[in-house]
């Protein structure tokens, strides 16, 4: 049996459902023990802006700009993210990401695997980045 897993992303669920974009959570379809991988589609206009923003417990992220440009809010902080950009983002940072553009942009997004999940480690406020 072979020690390693290989997926095409369009054999991973995309967990958004009916909202536009797709977000394909690929940690669990491999099997992964230690690493979160998340690919995000995000059209225009889709993203947490008037929404809400979460940051989380114990988990860091990395989030890599892989095709467009994407607006990340950090705390109290806008930057306006291209293609090719990297950011660390710590547990404690409150953060939420927005597509202003016209063109989709894709985002990878990685971190530890954590117990239980990373809606576990989660915590949301509601009308972080209003409109």
């Amino acid at each position: 049996m072979a020690d390693y897993t290989i997926k095409r992303l369009e054999e991973v669920d995309d967990v958004l459902g009916d909202y536009p974009g797709e977000m394909r959570m690929m940690a669990t379809a491999l099997d992964a023990e230690q690493v979160a991988f998340t690919f995000r589609r995000m059209p225009q206009h889709t993203g947490g802006k008037g929404s809400y923003g979460h940051r989380h417990k114990t988990q860091e992220e990395i989030y890599f700009v892989s095709s467009g440009k994407l607006q990340f809010k950090l705390g109290d902080e806008v930057f306006d993210l291209e293609q090719g950009t990297v950011v660390r983002v710590p547990p404690e940072t409150w953060r939420s990401v927005w597509n202003d553009e016209p063109e989709d942009a894709e985002l990878i997004i990685v971190s530890k695997r954590v117990e239980g999940g990373s809606a576990e480690d989660a915590e949301y406020w509601e009308n972080f980045w209003p409109e």
